[in-house]
């Protein structure tokens, strides 16, 4: 058993996105290997994965050595069709550390159900469907003059996706694949220090991994 507190986590945004690097393959394995065109990718790089398979695309993931695609599992054929993986990988690069988070609070991911009752009982039985979206919500202390508030305004106003980072304090990492969203106009609480409001709004699951 553990526990564990937020005190330091640090938040960064991935402030570039190099060019698409094609993927001519992905393997069914415990960990996926992609057959990447070029040089472009390197051990330790992190990636957006663009994937024919969906249950892994648009997903964040971390390149291990030979192009491995870290805790990645496809060996499920069912879910992952051989020779149907192919696509691109993008690496980001370029973190910008988000300074004074006052707050992280997460909503959402919780669990769906449909409902159903035969007309022979007299109680209902659910099954699990989907879960709703996840949103994860930054308290930041105003300051538009900081590199982190700058970088976070620029990618709201891109209007597309961003990739975050969260540094647990064991030094576990947390990537979200998100839209990001600025509330300019700080709280204004007398004797409180004024915040803005930064919504990340996740588009597939975060991805995380232990400390190497």
């Amino acid at each position: 058993m553990a526990v564990s507190l937020p005190n330091g986590v640090v938040f960064a945004i991935a402030k570039t996105k190099a060019a698409p690097a094609v993927m001519s393959a992905l393997t069914n394995a415990a960990d996926a290997v992609a057959t990447v065109t070029g040089n472009t990718i390197a051990t330790n790089d992190i990636v957006i994965v663009q994937s024919g398979w969906s249950n892994i695309n648009e997903q964040i993931a971390k390149v291990g050595a030979t192009s491995k695609l870290l805790g990645f599992d496809t060996s499920d054929t069912t879910k992952f069709p051989t020779d149907s993986g192919i696509g691109k990988l993008i690496k980001v690069s370029d973190w910008q550390q988000i300074t004074q988070v006052i707050s992280s609070e997460t909503s959402g991911g919780d669990q769906q159900f449909a409902t159903y009752s035969f007309l022979e009982n007299d109680f209902e039985t659910q099954i699990p469907t989907r879960t709703s979206p996840v949103v994860l919500t930054l308290s930041i202390a105003d300051d538009d003059t900081l590199p982190g508030y700058i970088a976070l305004k620029k990618a709201a106003d891109g209007k597309e996706t961003q990739v975050v980072r969260a540094t647990l304090p064991n030094g576990a990492t947390l990537y979200y694949h998100a839209y990001i969203s600025v509330n300019e106009t700080p709280s204004m609480t007398k004797d409180q220090v004024m915040a803005i409001g930064v919504t990340i709004s996740l588009i597939v699951r975060p991805t995380r991994y232990t400390k190497a």
